[in-house]
């Protein structure tokens, strides 16, 4: 049984941080799954227990991003840069389904793949929350389906678990087309939920304390992922400090365009990384 519906009248514990990510992102909405609702199938949505199986449902969704770079760069990409756009273009949102409400309120849904659907078209996810970890001063802990924890440490090893109960068989099915190995892939994870969320919380005013709550979320000794956050602060020309982030993984964005890297691609060196940042590049 979904959460909103245990006790009438009940607003959902995960909705109000899904509503506010799409008042401060509308380029991603968040609609959340009753228990007689399937999840959503055809006209552009994917399931993401189709991506996870391989096959005919990848098959689909990547070409999508094929099609992509052959029109907007007019060149065919490598088979593992084009996997590589399509994890990214997956995993940057749906890490947001469990750090949103985490960051926002403390609460860590479960978003098994079975229950989670993407539409990339219109920026979209449906999700089904049966179950959620919570602080014990939490109003939510009395709910059935919410699982006390004791503490923040104890709440943020339910946010690495939650997210890798989720990516972990994505990333298994993008594998054999990605020519990377478990720690390379496991790597990409790791940015996509620091830089998602450092974005989103840029976006709510406050990135410091976003900065902070990653560094410890994501210490570099969390198993299975790879490498801290990974920020860190240049100094500009006249003294400013310009924060930055090493990435652990890269995106290969520079097979298409050598000469234009991320800003925190392990490619691009201190000196561009300030120029760049400078002029908000």
């Amino acid at each position: 049984m979904t959460l909103s519906a245990l006790i009438p009248g009940l607003a959902s514990p995960v909705g109000e941080a899904y509503a506010r990510l799409a008042d401060v992102f509308p380029g991603l909405r968040v609609q959340e799954l009753g228990d007689d609702e399937p999840t959503p199938d055809g006209a552009g949505w994917v399931r993401t227990s189709d991506l996870a199986a391989g096959g005919p449902g990848l098959d689909s969704f990547l070409a999508w991003d094929n099609a992509q770079v052959l029109r907007d760069y007019g060149q065919q990409a490598r088979p593992d840069v084009v996997a590589s756009f399509g994890l990214h273009r997956y995993a940057w949102p749906a890490c947001l389904l469990v750090t949103v409400p985490w960051f926002l309120h403390r609460r860590v849904p479960r978003v098994p793949v079975e229950g989670v659907a993407f539409q990339r078209a219109l920026g979209r996810m449906a999700v089904r929350v049966s179950s959620f970890a919570c602080l014990p001063d939490d109003p939510a802990a009395a709910l059935p389906g919410a699982r006390v924890v004791p503490d923040e440490q104890t709440l943020r090893e339910e946010v690495r678990a939650a997210v890798a109960e989720h990516i972990g068989p994505v990333l298994d099915s993008f594998a054999p087309r990605m020519r990377r190995g478990r720690r390379a892939l496991w790597g990409m994870a790791t940015d996509e939920i620091v830089e998602s969320l450092w974005y989103i919380a840029h976006l709510l005013g406050e990135e410091g304390r976003a900065v902070t709550e990653l560094e410890q979320l994501l210490p570099g000794t969390a198993k299975p992922y790879v490498g801290t956050a990974g920020f860190r602060e240049l100094t500009g020309p006249d003294g400013e400090l310009l924060p930055t982030r090493d990435r652990a993984s890269c995106c290969l964005f520079y097979t298409l365009r050598p000469e234009d890297t991320c800003v925190t691609c392990p490619r691009t060196c201190d000196a561009d990384r300030v120029e760049r940042l400078r002029r908000g590049a």
